[in-house]
């Protein structure tokens, strides 16, 4: 995303699908481990997890980028963060985007500090969401028949949501199936599906030869999509193309996981790689507010030199992110668990809505009536 931010990768916007799959097949495979210890999914325990994990981490950049952008951003940059910011914290800033006609492929438009986030608010939406069915899954039937029953509704409910593309879309700005929660679910849904039991299975008695033969073909597929593929240009997108790379998206992460000791998984396996899957999470959070905040005209930079300082920054702040606010409440912070982390959630959830209130909006534009007619 970085580079397809800087313009040097016109498909560098497809990480969103990579991100999105094996966010769902993370999340299913957690979901069916608790139903096969368990025999059901505790919403209360997963929720608490998901708010330890990602809302400490957002709700901390959304205060200092609100904070930053009051001081040295333009008044229009002021205007839409106090607009955006109380969406993203209810996670449904994606809908409020659409709602405002807020173009996704609009490079020329005012920029929004927040606009990155829509895709945070459909993960947020498909987590409160995909627990529950998978919750009913597990109530109704066969107990050994979980699995079956999750992958059949997670592959209707992309079949279903891919058909909603189709239907729904606008080749001139496709925005509404780009970042609406109903026509990008597929992507999720399909890493889901790759989760269960029948698809894994499928997957791990691949032979690890032809597993790796596949893995190079799938990579070198993403790849060249990556390379060739424009949001705007390659209306081929949201007519199953977006569909079809999250799908062999899928399947890698699935192959990746079936096959650790192939040549191709222990590449991707490396140290660096791993430490930036580690950063991810925040580094996307980050990587947006930087990229408008430091634009040409304040940097003076531009292109690769701007590329540099752009990236170098955002992979700092996700640096700290990580070490000093993720894994300690994490993992470290007894107070953020039961009773204790609830009230604590809550009194940060009060404290960030005050912030939209607090911080004072800059003034409107003056209009010389004068010159008017």
């Amino acid at each position: 995303m970085l580079l397809f931010h800087t313009g040097h990768l016109p498909g560098g916007f497809l990480g969103v699908d990579l991100f999105f799959a094996l966010s769902g097949y993370l999340i299913t495979d957690l979901l069916l481990r608790e139903v096969q210890t368990t025999g059901k999914v505790s919403l209360s325990a997963f929720w608490g997890r998901r708010i330890r994990r990602l809302f400490p981490a957002l709700a901390t950049m959304l205060a200092v980028v609100t904070v930053l952008v009051r001081v040295f951003a333009e008044a229009g940059v002021v205007r839409t963060t106090l607009a955006d910011g109380p969406w993203v914290q209810l996670n449904l800033v994606n809908w409020h985007l659409l709602a405002e006609s807020a173009g996704y492929w609009d490079r020329f438009g005012q920029g929004r500090v927040f606009e990155h986030l829509w895709s945070i608010a459909v993960e947020e939406q498909f987590y409160l969401g995909w627990p529950v069915l998978v919750l009913i899954a597990a109530a109704v039937g066969r107990r050994g028949a979980v699995e079956r029953r999750v992958a059949v509704a997670a592959v209707l409910i992309s079949v279903a949501s891919l058909v909603l593309m189709v239907l729904l879309v606008y080749p001139a700005d496709p925005t509404r199936v780009y970042t609406g929660t109903d026509t990008r679910a597929s992507s999720l849904l399909l890493g889901a599906a790759v989760a269960t039991q029948p698809v894994r299975c499928a997957l791990s008695r691949v032979p690890r030869r032809w597993a790796g033969i596949a893995m190079l073909v799938l990579s070198a597929g993403i790849a060249a999509l990556w390379v060739f593929a424009d949001g705007t240009g390659s209306g081929w997108l949201y007519t199953g193309g977006l569909f079809a790379h999250s799908l062999v998206a899928a399947l890698l992460i699935g192959l990746f996981a079936g096959h650790p000791r192939a040549l191709v998984s222990r590449l991707f396996a490396g140290r660096p790689l791993r430490w930036l899957g580690l950063v991810s999470y925040s580094l996307y959070l980050w990587h947006w507010p930087v990229f408008v905040v430091l634009s040409p005209a304040r940097t003076g930079l531009d292109g690769w030199p701007r590329t540099a300082v752009v990236c170098t920054v955002s992979i700092g702040l996700a640096a700290l992110s990580k070490y000093l606010v993720e894994d300690p409440i994490r993992f470290r912070a007894r107070w953020a668990r039961g009773s204790r982390g609830t009230l604590v959630f809550a009194a940060a959830t009060v404290a960030l809505a005050a912030l939209w209130l607090a911080v004072p909006p800059p003034a409107p534009p003056a209009i010389d009536l004068t010159r008017l007619g």
